[in-house]
C-alpha cells in the first residue's frame, strides 16, 4: 500500500506534467500560427520596401559611370505565324554617355543594369543591354555626348501596361581593402539599386 508521501509526490508530478504539457500545446499551437502567417504572407523571403527613389519620365540622372536620359517606351507584339509563335517584348528608349571620371574607361552597358520592374513579387526581368545605331553591346567612350539607345525585355504574350517601371543599377567605385591578398585599389563593382523610372507606354504590332 502506498504511503501518503508517495501520493503526494505522485500527486505533483502528475500536476507538473499537465502544466509543463499545456505549455508545450500552446508552444506548438503558436509555431503553427506562425508558419500558417509566414506562407500566407510570401514564404519565408524577406520583404523589403523601395528604398530609392521613384521619379517620372522623361528625366535624366547618373548612376554609376553612366548618366541615363529615360525618354519612353513600348510594347511590341509580334503575332503568330505558321513556323513561330506570338511573341511579346518590351523596348525602352534612353540615352546614356560614359561618365566615368574615375578610370575614364570606355564600357558596354551589361543587361543586368536596367531592369524591368514588373511588380506582384516577381523577379525583375533583365534587358539586353544597350543596342545603338542598330549594334547591341554598343560601347560608350568616355568624354564622348550621349547616344540614344534601345534596350530589350523579353516578357509573355498577353503582357500588358501604360506605365511601366524601370530600375536602373550603379556600380560603386570602390576597393576590396586588401582582404586575403585583394588589391586595395578601387574598380567599378558592387552594383545597388540607383533609381526607379515609371515610363509612359504604347503598344504597337510588329507585322513582318
Amino acid at each position: 500500500m502506498e504511503s501518503l508521501d508517495d501520493v503526494i509526490d505522485a500527486m505533483i508530478a502528475d500536476r507538473v506534467i499537465h502544466r509543463h504539457r499545456r505549455k508545450w500545446l500552446i508552444a506548438l499551437a503558436l509555431v503553427v500560427v506562425l508558419v500558417l502567417v509566414i506562407l500566407f504572407t510570401g514564404g519565408w523571403k524577406e520583404k523589403q520596401g523601395r528604398k530609392v527613389d521613384t521619379v517620372d519620365a522623361p528625366t535624366t540622372f547618373e548612376a554609376g559611370r553612366y548618366e541615363f536620359g529615360v525618354t519612353s517606351a513600348q510594347i511590341i507584339r509580334t503575332p503568330k505565324t505558321k513556323y513561330d509563335p506570338a511573341k511579346a517584348r518590351v523596348e525602352l528608349s534612353f540615352d546614356v554617355k560614359n561618365i566615368d571620371d574615375e578610370e575614364h574607361k570606355s564600357n558596354s552597358l551589361s543587361g543586368k543594369m536596367v531592369l524591368l520592374v514588373v511588380g506582384g513579387g516577381e523577379d525583375p526581368i533583365e534587358s539586353n543591354g544597350a543596342t545603338c545605331r542598330g549594334a547591341i553591346n554598343w560601347v560608350f567612350v568616355y568624354g564622348l555626348p550621349a547616344e540614344s539607345c534601345t534596350t530589350k525585355f523579353e516578357v509573355p504574350v498577353n503582357f500588358t501596361g501604360d506605365r511601366l517601371e524601370f530600375g536602373f543599377l550603379a556600380e560603386g567605385y570602390d576597393s576590396d581593402i586588401g582582404l586575403l591578398g585583394a588589391s586595395e585599389d578601387p574598380y567599378w563593382h558592387n552594383e545597388k539599386a540607383a533609381m526607379v523610372v515609371r515610363v509612359p507606354t504604347t503598344t504597337t504590332t510588329e507585322t513582318k
